[in-house]
Formats: structure tokens, C-alpha cells, sequence
């Protein structure tokens, strides 16, 4: 019989091979869909409920747009922690304050590592590696956060003054410069980015960026964006449905590779500069150069470039995300800028407009202003996903060791069990309730190591960007109205990380003959 049935089928292949060809791409198209969903159902974690998903791709379509909106959405039908599937991997998703420290908190250590994603681990990474926050958990990560650690923690911070002292005063020029006196709207996020990104090469490779002109500015600027967008846990299919990787003409992998390659040629660039001043002596105390002088440290060059990277990663995405959403929220709020002046003036007169970039944090409107903006606007929404290596209990059911769990840092940002008000913006909610917490720095073992050097440069940031300029007549790209709603105003909500969009302001000095004599005294000193 079945030698009956392979020889009619070689007959109808022979007489009508386009016919078989068809019927059997069909077969394998079927065969592949009942495996994975047999996979799908025996690899969920049993106790946890969540949305249902489509055959094969799961919940991967519900959650392309602001996921960790849709992820605080769905919390409130199944609970703070629940279950969604994304292809055939099932993700254990945390959305409350309460849920987030039962289960990160407590379960520090057992939550210690990373998943791997194909295109961001496997093609952007292949060369230059991971970033100490995108490592999944090693003797070298261990390593690694050691090295960090030793170069950001609050003695070490402190440092680094003299470099956030040079950077926000030529922030502040430049606004002077090429806003024309606020006589003109700007865009600000050239001058946002060439302050967050001459911070990481200065603390890093003792190296600044002086210039937007400069010809790696636009390069790594560029390049680093793409790159996160390829850290999204959303925005590449491929990661969650492999049949996807055997597509020779991929145009995702194609320009993740392209974007690694341009990667590795500035890293090798400001890596072989700072060698050469080193042999020359020439060089200044930064973070690279402290850890290849260290023989303590034993870091191999992998190891020191994602030291390097996480700096690079780090300062791009936090710091310029951030300043970016806060100049136009300010801007719309004049009473903001207004109270923020006064508690300034109470400790600065009008002739220190550029107060003292040595105050650490002695105005609290200003740490208060800090933190509800990394609040309401929690940069990386979703933290850096977590990979479980040993079983997790919450609630009485088993997270089993090599899970993948997500951390909503927003939905847990805008918990109304923590804040009555979540969604109004407000800085005095710090000053009520100071030890609130604040889960946009990440929980538990693998949280941002760089969160102190991030606060001391956003207060230096904010308290002379507050005392120098009134920022007034924001409007959008394109003329209209400018949204600094967290989730209606982001450019693409498809990004691991939430940018608004762009958008132009008025920054209007506040007494200008003042602020060019201090800037002008020491724009001499430099020359």
C-alpha cells in the first residue's frame, strides 16, 4: 500500500510538480503551526493567568505599541502579576510596587540573570559584546559590575564634578548661542545629546565632545539609537519565532550587522586613543583608564569594552531621554519653573546664576523635581528583562529556574496603591512622602549601577538649566501643539525606550548680560 502511495505521488510530482510543491509547503506550514502549539501549551508556567494570544506569535501583536502601557492595562484584569506568551516563550510580567518587591526584592539573587535575545545578543553583540546590564549572569559579569561598581559609587561620583561643571556650562552656552538670546526657538536635543554624550566619553575615555560639528557626534549619536532599538523586547519578531532567522534577505539582521560593524570602528578609535595617551602619559584619570591600571581588576578586553559600552548605552539613553521630555514639560508649566527659581534664589543670588556645581543635592524642590520626572516619565519602561536561575515562589506557584520575567518599572511607577494622584506630575509628592519608592533605576541584584552619577548630573542639570533660562513656546516639529503626555507623546512607541517627540522651545535668559560674563569668564579660562 504505501509503496502504491509513494508511487501515485511520484507520478502527480512528475505531472504536476507545482501542484505537490504547493500541497506540500501547505502540510509543512500545518505541521509546524500543531508543534508549536503544542509547544506553547506545555511550556506555560502553571497558577498564572493573562490574555489569550494567536497560534505561533502569542501576544507579540497586542503588545507592539507602549507595551508596558499594555502591560499595567491588563494588570488590572489579571492581577499585578500574570502571564503572556511571546511566540512560544512564556514571560512572567510584574506590575506592582507590592508584587515588584515580593518578587524582585526578595528573590534578589535567584533573579540575577539576563535572557538572551538573537538579534541584539546574537548579531548586534557578536563582536563588540553586551553591556553589563544586558549580560546574562557569569563570572565575568561578576567581574564586571565589581569594576563599575568601584567607578560609580558616591566617592567616585564625586570626582567627576569637575567634568558635569565644564559640560552643563557649554550646554548652557549653547542654548545662549544658538537660541540667539531666546530671540529663537531651538530644537534641544542636539544639545542634549552632545552633553550626555561628552559626559560618557569624558568619564570614560578622558576624551570630550566638544562640538556638535564633531564627525563622530552624528555617528555614534545614530548609531547608539539603532542599537537600542534593537534591545526592544518587542520590536524583532525574530527573537520569539525562529523560523523567521532562516530568511537569507532579513532587512532587520542586515542593518543590525551594519550597525555593528559601524560600533566596533568608534570603539576601536576612542579605545586606541586612549591607549596612545596612556604610552604618552598624556592622559586623564577616567573610568577605562583606572581599570587597565588596576591589576587587581584582571578585566580582558571584552570585559573593559562593556564596561565602556554600558557608559556609552547608559548616558544616551537616561540623561538624554529625560532632559529631553522635562524642557518641554517645563516649558508648559511656568509655575514649576517659577517655584524651582525661588527655592534657587533662597540659597543663589541673582549674580551666581550658575550656582555651584559642587552642591550636592541642597535644595530639595530640585531632588524632588529630579525624581518625579524619573517617574513619571520612567525612561526604560521596561526594565531590562530578568532570567531566572533557580525557582521563584510568589503567591504560592512556582516560577521555575530559567524563566523569563519583566519588570514593568512603569506600571509600577503609576501603582495607585503607592501614589493616590499617579497620573498628575507632580514634584511636591517627594517632599510629602520622600522614601516613596522609585523603580525606575530597576530592583534587586541587577539594578542601573550608575543610578547615584545619573541623579548628581540631572540636579546639576536642572539647577542651572532653572536658574539661567525661562524655557517658554514649545511646539512640535511641525508647528502644532507639543504632547508631553508620557504615552501619547512618544515618537515610536515601538523603542525599549520612550523618546518624545521633537519638538522646539524658547530658552529665554533669565538676566543675559549676566549669564554671558559667567560664561564668557570662563570660556577664557579654557582658552
Amino acid at each position: 500500500m504505501i509503496d502504491n502511495l509513494l508511487s501515485d505521488l511520484i507520478v502527480q510530482a512528475q505531472e504536476a510538480p507545482a501542484t505537490v510543491l504547493a500541497y506540500f509547503a501547505v502540510a509543512s506550514a500545518v505541521l509546524y503551526l500543531i508543534f508549536t502549539e503544542i509547544q506553547r501549551v506545555r511550556v506555560r508556567i502553571p497558577g498564572f493567568s493573562g490574555p489569550s494570544g494567536l497560534p505561533m506569535i502569542g501576544n507579540i501583536h497586542q503588545i507592539r505599541n507602549n507595551a508596558a502601557e499594555q502591560y499595567r492595562l491588563w494588570s488590572k484584569k489579571f492581577g499585578p502579576v500574570y502571564q503572556i506568551m511571546l511566540g512560544n516563550v512564556p514571560v512572567i510580567v510584574v506590575n506592582s510596587a507590592k508584587s515588584a518587591r515580593e518578587i524582585f526584592g526578595a528573590n534578589s539573587q535567584a533573579l540575577a540573570s539576563r535572557p538572551e535575545f538573537y538579534t541584539f545578543h546574537k548579531v548586534v553583540s557578536s563582536t563588540a559584546g553586551t553591556t553589563i546590564g544586558t549580560s546574562p549572569f557569569s563570572e565575568s559579569l561578576k567581574r564586571r559590575r565589581k569594576g563599575a561598581a568601584s567607578a560609580l559609587n558616591k566617592p567616585s561620583v564625586a570626582t567627576y564634578i569637575p567634568h558635569i561643571d565644564v559640560e552643563t556650562r557649554d550646554f548652557l552656552n549653547e542654548f545662549l548661542l544658538y537660541g540667539e538670546g531666546g530671540r529663537k526657538g531651538v530644537d534641544p536635543m542636539p544639545m542634549i545629546q552632545r552633553l550626555s554624550l561628552s559626559l560618557a566619553l569624558t568619564l570614560n575615555w578622558g576624551t570630550r565632545m566638544a562640538s556638535q560639528n564633531d564627525e563622530l557626534f552624528g555617528e555614534i549619536t545614530h548609531v547608539e539609537e539603532e542599537v537600542s532599538k534593537f534591545r526592544s523586547t518587542t520590536g524583532n519578531l525574530q527573537d520569539y519565532i525562529p523560523i523567521l532567522r532562516l530568511n537569507p534577505f532579513s532587512v532587520g539582521s542586515a542593518k543590525a550587522r551594519d550597525m555593528r560593524r559601524r560600533r566596533d570602528m568608534y570603539l576601536k578609535r576612542l579605545n586606541e586613543d586612549l591607549d596612545r595617551r596612556m604610552a604618552e602619559g598624556t592622559h586623564q584619570p577616567c573610568i577605562q583608564a583606572n581599570v587597565i591600571l588596576d591589576k587587581e581588576a584582571k578585566l580582558n578586553s571584552e570585559e573593559l569594552t562593556s564596561i565602556s559600552l554600558t557608559m556609552l548605552s547608559g548616558g544616551l539613553d537616561t540623561l538624554t531621554t529625560l532632559v529631553a521630555w522635562s524642557m518641554a514639560l517645563l516649558a508648559q508649566h511656568p509655575e514649576i519653573q517659577e517655584k524651582a527659581l525661588k527655592e534657587i534664589r533662597a540659597k543663589y543670588p541673582p549674580d551666581q546664576i550658575l550656582c555651584d556645581a559642587d552642591d550636592d543635592q541642597s535644595i530639595p524642590y530640585i531632588v524632588a523635581l529630579v525624581r518625579e520626572l524619573l517617574r513619571y516619565y520612567t525612561v526604560l519602561r521596561l526594565s531590562l528583562p530578568r532570567a531566572t536561575v533557580r525557582d521563584v515562589v510568589y503567591d504560592g506557584h512556582k516560577i521555575p529556574s530559567g524563566s523569563v520575567v519583566f519588570l514593568n518599572a512603569w506600571a509600577c511607577n503609576m501603582d495607585p496603591e503607592v501614589w493616590s494622584d499617579p497620573e498628575v506630575f507632580r514634584p511636591e509628592r517627594w517632599l510629602e512622602t520622600p522614601d516613596a519608592p522609585l523603580f525606575t533605576y530597576g530592583l534587586g541584584y541587577r539594578m542601573c549601577a550608575g543610578s547615584l552619577l545619573a541623579n548628581r548630573e540631572l540636579y546639576v542639570i536642572y539647577l542651572r538649566l532653572l536658574s539661567a533660562f525661562e524655557m517658554r513656546d514649545v511646539e512640535a516639529e511641525d508647528g502644532g501643539p507639543m504632547s508631553t503626555h508620557p504615552v501619547r507623546g512618544v515618537e515610536d512607541p515601538s523603542q525599549l525606550v520612550s523618546v518624545p517627540k521633537r519638538y522646539r522651545v524658547r530658552m529665554v535668559p533669565r538676566d543675559e548680560e549676566c549669564l554671558r560674563k559667567a560664561l564668557g569668564e570662563y570660556i577664557d579660562e579654557k582658552h
